[in-house]
């Protein structure tokens, strides 16, 4: 049944929003639009944590509407142009002004490769984003289809962040930085299947040593953040392809 109000002639129809999640949304953008800022004055590890933080509250602002049932079509699709920015456009222009530019001075041939990979990456999150908003009626909900945009986003960040903190200059790594950006571009809009987790249930009860796992996990990203989130974003980058090849030696489909 409509609000009679809403179809009265008087005046045109207003359509409110929640305020709590696109809030958190909100600040994911603003923490993306961020390090882009940090990447122009070469602060690229307050990028890198700029980004990071923007994945945990792109994490929250879900979860929020889902416990509050604030879920909403405009929440989802501002949701979608936030990620863009976070986590397609934020880490392809980080990688670029932290080591893709120097692609310039690799000889004739090369002056383009960097801002045509970083735009290729780019573009790879817009579809990979965009493909989600319309996912198939058989498509299993335990799998994404592609590398989720955070993940690649976190390779991206994570190997600038390393290195930076490292003491190591962008043009060093001008070649491998060139080969992740067009690797976890691809991945994004391939058709490997990755692990959405959904189907675990947090409010279960866990042996006392998942709890001291957990308590190790954050004390090993406490130490040393860069180092311990990209090998665990790499480790889950990696298991689609291995559970795809597994699959196709045992004659799976």
């Amino acid at each position: 049944m409509t609000d009679q109000s809403d179809s009265s002639p008087q005046g045109p129809r207003h359509k409110s929003i929640f305020l709590l999640p696109n809030l958190f949304t909100t600040a994911a953008m603003f923490a993306g639009f961020y390090a882009i800022i940090a990447a122009q004055t070469e602060r690229f590890s307050a990028a890198a944590i700029a980004i990071f933080i923007a994945m945990i509250l792109d994490t929250v602002d879900g979860r929020v509407a889902r416990m509050t049932n604030t879920q909403t079509e405009f929440g989802a699709e501002y949701d979608s142009l936030a990620d863009l920015i976070s986590f397609g456009l934020a880490p392809a222009l980080v990688m670029y002004q932290w080591s893709l530019i120097y692609l310039n001075d690799a000889g004739p041939g090369w002056a383009k490769l960097g801002w045509l990979a970083a735009f290729f990456y780019t573009a790879a999150a817009a579809m990979r984003l965009a493909r989600f908003n319309v996912p198939s009626a058989d498509e299993d909900k335990r799998y994404f289809t592609g590398l989720p945009s955070p993940t690649a986003a976190a390779l991206m960040i994570g190997m600038v962040w390393i290195w930076h903190d490292s003491g190591f200059s962008g043009e060093t790594f001008r070649i491998p930085a060139f080969i992740l950006t067009i690797t976890a571009g691809a991945l994004m809009v391939s058709n490997i299947k990755y692990l959405t987790f959904k189907d675990i249930d947090y409010r279960s009860k866990v042996p006392f040593m998942g709890i001291l796992l957990a308590l190790v996990v954050l004390l090993l990203v406490a130490f040393d953040p860069p180092k311990v989130l990209f090998t665990g974003f790499l480790v889950y980058t990696l298991s689609g392809p291995v559970s795809l090849l597994l699959k196709k030696r045992r004659g799976e489909s």
